[in-house]
């Protein structure tokens, strides 16, 4: 055992005078304002004990180390003292915590859970402990952030359990470091010099990560090559969990269903096939011989052209009971991936997961966990929340949350995806009775999973800032805390990351956070308002589409999602059309089978509805389209308004950059409005109402509109 007492001397900068990449993102811990606030935070930071030896210790010293240097502006690292006498911050599990504070905890220590922490002030002293290290690391970042937003220590008295055993960031990164809906440079995995080189940034994405609680990354794409179980690769992958172990984080990869045939040339992937059941088996040995804690696979199968056990006219249970079963000796999961679809164009895409799952509920392998997108299309602007949730009581579910701007404007418009997030998570799905909210099946509580986990597909990669947008971390950030509790209070997250990131100052935290709060419902109306959906450009899904048709497969569209005709718009999912509606509990099948009950928000995307119907707001539908487009547009100049005000609140080079953006977003929001306003426009045959300004060029400017090489395909 060891005591660590961190000792630093310091000068005071009174304000930010540099310039600023974004690269230390949440964890800039700016130096202290004025020397008031120096002095307040000085005699604990002065004063740190840190108690144990192990490789996640080691990783708490140096963050305590870093953070001292930002909070002081040191250009030294602070000196080691080993007498704790002095100590007004002791850091420790419960196993390393003094005899005479240990009692007054205990009570607390009972409730913790093996990743769960204490942060408390008592008798004087500031208490991290932990019954594990990853939960001693959580504590200390939380320790961290209560410094970095200037809160007053002598109030802590926190107790944090995760609500979700499972948190994880999924890459869709590619061998070649391209990135599949990656807008924010290549990928950040450097194989070519891997294993033995371990770059600093996969040292910072450690620590980021830990530090919003994230304990688990996927580091290859889902639609899978099978080389990354190869032992070339396999090692590489190790020297990566190797770096991230201290850090609480396990790797876990996808398996290509087919890789026995690819890899050893099998003449089969038949999941009951006894030939290749051993093959797996073998494989993962093989696997956990390099990784000893690898987490397990991440499985996307029989969907987009994967391979999969549609393949042998098994089910989608045949094939991950398969896998479970080779994993399950090293205490290993699968988590297997619900965005199927048939090779056909169906009736309707949407109702397919759910036809296929819901039968096997209760076929899958204890240590199996299905991955359901929010939504039941794919990540569009707006969804109603996928009718699984609530539907696969003996089956546990995970979250995927797309934190990678697909189809929300790519990395340069600024949508805070919490607010989207929050309105899924509060969902109700009714499946027993009111208050089943979707967050509740997440974390187990609602039908008793033993299995709980949730997925972010990352917004990572080679740009400085790591997301392309600054404001895009917040969205990673985000991601972190309600995976953590997805209950949690989005405007306190989003609080504590504009204090953390950007500065403390309450002028600019409020404006930010107001940009924040209607960023998304902006994008939503200058996109795809009223229930509109699947209307963009074929492809990169980059810009307007809405008239995109033809091709191999017409879910594949924006007019078979649409049917736009002279006389109305809208895809009909009641029982009188492709009744996709009835996977909903009764409740929604209520509200959302009539046009008269369902919110504007979701009225195309289960009615068709007739040009001049009048809606709730005393507008046809017509015109209730083209004046959201128009607010749209509007609130995305008020965005642009808003952060000018900001100039000179934080430093130069993150203001110009958001700016910069800002104005991009801004021609945007204006493209998608003429282009949809003119294309739809022609059906309706309605002129535009007032308040609605006139496009700025014909249909036939926006039909061929192209760009090439756009990013992220």
């Amino acid at each position: 055992m060891r005591k660590i007492l961190l000792t630093i001397f310091c000068v005071i900068q009174v304000q930010i005078s540099w310039a600023n990449d974004g690269y230390k993102l949440w964890l800039q811990y700016l130096p202290f304002e004025n020397k008031a606030v120096a002095e307040y935070y000085r005699d604990y930071l002065e004063n740190i004990v840190l108690i144990g030896n192990s490789p996640t210790h080691s990783v708490i010293q140096k963050e305590l180390e870093i953070a001292i240097e930002g909070f002081f502006d040191m250009k030294n690292k602070p000196g080691i003292n080993l007498n704790p006498s002095t100590a007004l911050v002791w850091i420790g599990t419960e196993k390393e915590l003094s005899k005479d504070i240990l009692p007054e905890l205990q009570s607390q220590i009972n409730q913790l859970g093996d990743e769960g922490y204490i942060l408390k002030y008592l008798h004087g002293k500031v208490i991290v402990t932990a019954k594990g290290n990853a939960g001693l690391l959580y504590g200390t970042f939380a320790l961290l952030k209560q410094i970095q937003t200037r809160e007053k220590l002598e109030n802590l008295d926190i107790l944090e359990n995760p609500k979700i055993q499972l948190r994880l960031l999924n890459h869709w990164d590619n061998l070649n470091r391209t990135v599949e809906r990656g807008y924010s440079g290549f990928s950040i995995w450097n194989w070519h010099r891997l294993p033995h080189h371990i770059d600093q940034q996969y040292i910072d994405y450690a620590r980021a990560n830990a530090s919003i609680g994230i304990n688990g990354t996927s580091i290859t794409n889902v639609n899978a090559n099978a080389l990354v179980l190869t032992p070339e690769y396999l090692e590489k992958a190790a020297a990566l969990a190797d770096a991230f172990r201290p850090y609480g984080i396990k790797v876990y990869l996808t398996a290509r269903f087919n890789a026995p045939m690819m890899l050893d040339n099998l003449s089969t992937a038949d999941p009951l096939n006894p030939e290749v059941q051993d093959w797996w088996k073998k494989k993962t040995a093989e696997i956990y011989s390099y990784i000893p804690d690898f987490g397990g696979f991440l499985v996307k199968a029989d969907s987009e052209g994967q391979p999969g056990p549609h393949n042998y006219g098994r089910t989608q249970a045949d094939g991950a009971n398969m896998l479970a079963d080779a994993v399950k000796p090293f205490g290993g999961i699968v988590m297997w991936r619900a965005f199927v679809y048939n090779e056909k164009t169906p009736t309707d895409r949407i109702r397919q997961a759910y036809d296929e799952f819901k039968p096997l509920d209760g076929k899958f392998r204890d240590n199996v966990i299905v991955q359901v997108k929010n939504g039941p299309l794919d990540f569009q602007p707006r969804e109603p929340f996928h009718p699984l949730f609530g539907a696969m009581s003996e089956t546990p579910l995970m979250m995927e949350f797309q934190i990678t701007k697909e189809y929300l404007g790519q990395e340069t418009h600024w949508v805070n995806l919490a607010t989207m997030w929050q309105e899924i998570l509060q969902s109700d799905t009714y499946a027993k009775g009111k208050g089943s909210t979707v967050s509740k099946v997440l974390d187990g509580s609602l039908h008793e999973y033993k299995l709980t986990g949730i997925a972010g597909v990352s917004n990572i990669g080679t740009d400085r800032n790591w997301t392309g947008h600054h404001t895009a971390q917040g969205d990673w950030y985000s991601y972190g805390k309600l995976a953590w509790n997805p209950d949690s209070d989005i405007q306190k997250i989003g609080q504590d990351w504009l204090k953390m990131t950007f500065s403390t100052d309450s002028d600019f935290v409020k404006t930010a956070q107001g940009i924040m709060n209607q960023s998304y419902e902006t994008l939503v109306n200058y996109m795809t308002p009223v229930g509109l959906h699947h209307i963009m450009a074929r492809s990169h899904h980059w810009g307007p589409g809405p008239w995109v048709t033809g091709g191999e497969r017409d879910d594949w569209t924006a007019t078979y999602y649409h049917k736009v005709t002279k006389e109305a718009i809208g895809f009909d999912r009641t029982e009188n059309g492709s009744n996709a509606l009835a996977q909903y509990a009764p409740e929604w099948k209520a509200m959302w089978g009539n046009p008269e009950t369902t919110p504007l928000e979701y009225l195309l995307w289960f009615h068709r509805v007739e040009w001049d119907k009048k809606l709730s707001t005393g507008n046809s539908l017509w015109d209730e389209i083209a004046l959201r487009y128009q607010k749209g547009v509007e609130g995305a100049r008020w965005m642009q308004s808003e952060w000018t005000k900001m100039n000179g609140k934080i430093d130069e080079e993150r203001f110009s950059h958001i700016s910069s953006f800002l104005a991009i977003q801004v021609k945007e929001a204006e493209w998608w409005r003429d282009a949809c306003l003119l294309y739809f426009g022609q059906f309706s045959g309605i002129p535009l109402p007032a308040g609605v300004e006139a496009p700025k060029h014909d249909l036939n400017y926006y039909l061929n509109f192209k760009r090439n090489f756009v990013p992220g395909i």
